[in-house]
């Protein structure tokens, strides 16, 4: 998980994160479209180390709990349940293959090359510089043309990186 240096840093990523994560995508469906390669989405979660499989066990309950129920009141207390329980993370990726061969790709750290300058995911104490020309400075609104433009060059990287 990235680390900020601020609050603003962090709304800034949160700004950020959804319309990266659109663009990722879009250029992901434009790179299979020319490619061999075939792809599909996979979603995981990833748990806290020290979380038990009851606590585990717990908590998918009271989600399962939360989403089934319609009474505002009784939502609050599964809310307030779920609050006390280690959360995990949810891991968004896509599955790639052709033939034999098969590669993961982590649509979050895609998100993060996008959003941050230097990204170093195996640093994870060093603090993200948000990529500010992402963001209009006149209007504070994502410059969906710059966005799009270097989530196409990390799509880009990401295939032309694959096994030959």
């Amino acid at each position: 998980m990235p680390k900020f240096a601020s609050e603003l840093d962090w709304q800034r990523a949160q700004h950020l994160m959804q319309p990266a994560l659109i663009r990722i995508i879009d250029n992901i469906r434009k790179q299979l479209d020319v490619s061999e390669w075939q792809g599909s989405y996979h979603t995981d979660q990833l748990w806290p180390e020290d979380t038990s499989e009851v606590q585990k066990a717990e908590f998918n309950a009271l989600q399962q709990q939360l989403n089934a129920t319609q009474n505002v009141d009784e939502a609050d207390v599964i809310e307030q349940q779920l609050a006390q329980l280690p959360a995990p993370l949810p891991i968004y990726a896509l599955e790639l293959k052709r033939g034999e061969q098969m590669q993961s790709v982590d649509l979050w750290q895609l998100c993060y090359h996008a959003c941050f300058l230097n990204y170093t995911p195996s640093q994870p104490e060093t603090l993200v510089e948000i990529d500010t020309s992402l963001i209009d400075p006149d209007t504070g609104d994502v410059d969906w043309d710059s966005l799009d433009e270097k989530a196409k060059q990390l799509i880009q990287q990401v295939f032309a990186n694959l096994p030959a």
